[in-house]
């Protein structure tokens, strides 16, 4: 097959998606001012002036690139064989994680570069999730940076019912990177800005201040921190030592062009996740591989969403979206008002009450509560989009639903007989006894675990 090298900077290409066929679409490299500023970052060529496969890069091989910006001082210390030595004897896993990475590299990698930063930082997703976009800790640490909620938000990563932009690729690549040059700035130095990223730069600063007090060294090797902390740096300059030398360790990489794998698409219009994949003529599997942000089976437009294609791929989708006459998106939204279970819903809108369990992840015996938004099936002759609102701050909170109360029978009336006998007098014993309400003064359990400060990684459980 006959290889392509583009310039490092042609690493996003944006289409305009139109609502049917009798408006085609055309490539475009026009920006909008209401953009992300960070999405804007990624750059755009225009295919309708520029030809990509004519523009050369300075080398057609990506490890070569990566291995040119190797920058970080070696790690003097045995943990550094031993992780070595954990990837070489499980080639397999080490395999799946470098097809994986391929999908994303090019693009971190130019972005690594674009900051001056060391290129082993490109290999970080490799310690943090197996370049795994779905994995998930159980911290909740998400995405191939593996960010925790609180400094999702920190660094305006959206988590809603919609998206979770801590499995954005673009997003959460720029958000890393965003934090790691920070800890570097406060740590000046990459060890213990890494051990920050892993471990929360509160913790690292407090074991610095420890050391200083007892007139320590404050490297990397020398303070005391969790062996997950002991143990990351090390598993870094692992992946280094093999990407630097595969040969030696029996490895061998997967090819990697120094071209992009993808190109950002802006959406204008709501469209299923199906609907998209089907254009562009892809796995909803692969598909999702690239856009594991959306939470949902429909892609908004109107919070300025994009969503990733392969190069080639794009191309497929802008030809057959033009010649698409079938509606694009067939979810709407809606903001429940009062606090009702599935069912109650769903016999309010006509609607199949597992339908709506199933797309909004409802477990049963959970009741909607008042303010949430829902996906719901679009009803016929409904065009417009979701709304900008809903897009942007819809949040989805349940309680446990509230048992129905058994209906009791009044009891019979009595006979004329029982009426008119005497009544016997109480058992002054029986009659005092009181039975006793329980506690209202239980307290709460609380769940607990090692701080983290602000940092970003966990424990994660990732498929090998």
């Amino acid at each position: 097959m006959m290889r392509r090298s583009l310039l490092l900077i042609a690493s996003a290409v944006v289409l305009v998606l139109s609502g049917c066929a009798s408006t085609s679409p055309e490539w475009s490299s026009s920006t909008d001012s209401r953009r992300d500023p960070r999405a804007a970052k990624a750059p755009r060529v225009d295919l309708s002036k520029q030809s990509v496969s004519s523009i050369m890069a300075p080398s057609n091989d990506l490890w070569i690139q990566i291995r040119q910006g190797f920058q970080l001082p070696e790690l003097d210390s045995p943990l550094v064989e031993q992780q070595t030595q954990w990837l070489v004897k499980r080639p397999d896993y080490v395999d799946r994680s470098m097809a994986r990475s391929s999908r994303y590299l090019f693009y971190i990698v130019e972005e690594v570069n674009r900051r001056n930063m060391p290129t082993e930082i490109a290999l970080l997703p490799f310690v943090e999730s197996a370049f795994n976009p779905e994995a998930k800790s159980t911290a909740k640490a998400m995405g191939i940076w593996q960010f925790m909620p609180r400094t999702g938000q920190d660094f305006k990563l959206t988590q809603n019912v919609f998206r979770d932009e801590r499995r954005d690729v673009l997003q959460s690549t720029n958000a890393a990177l965003d934090y790691l040059q920070r800890l570097y700035k406060q740590f000046g130095d990459w060890q213990l800005a890494l051990a920050a990223y892993n471990w929360g730069e509160g913790n690292v600063a407090r074991a610095i201040k420890r050391n200083q007090a007892q007139r320590k060294p404050t490297d990397y090797q020398s303070l005391t921190m969790p062996r997950e902390t002991r143990e990351y740096v090390p598993k870094l300059m692992a992946y280094k030592n093999i990407v630097q030398n595969p040969a030696a360790y029996n490895i061998v990489l997967p090819e990697l062009e120094n071209h992009p794998y993808f190109v950002a698409i802006d959406v204008t219009r709501d469209i299923d996740v199906d609907v998209a994949a089907q254009l562009a003529e892809m796995s909803l599997e692969d598909f999702r591989n690239l856009n594991p942000a959306f939470n949902k089976p429909v892609i908004l437009a109107a919070t300025d969403q994009q969503m990733l294609l392969p190069f080639a791929r794009a191309e497929l989708f802008q030809m057959n979206l033009a010649s698409y006459t079938k509606p694009l998106s067939s979810w709407t939204a809606l903001k429940v008002t009062k606090s009702e279970t599935p069912e109650q819903l769903a016999s309010r809108l006509a609607l199949n009450p597992e339908t709506i369990r199933d797309v909004n992840n409802i477990p049963r015996g959970m009741r909607i509560r008042a303010g949430s938004t829902l996906l719901i099936p679009k009803p016929p002759g409904k065009e417009s989009d979701i709304s900008e609102y809903l897009a942007e701050y819809g949040q989805l909170k349940l309680d446990k639903a509230v048992p129905p109360k058994p209906k009791t029978s009044k009891p019979a009336q009595a006979s004329a007989v029982n009426k008119s006998a005497p009544k016997k007098a109480a058992n002054p014993k029986t009659a005092s006894t009181q039975q006793k309400s329980p506690s209202t003064n239980t307290a709460k359990s609380a769940k607990t675990g090692t701080s983290s400060g602000s940092g970003v990684s966990a424990s994660v459980k990732t498929a090998p």
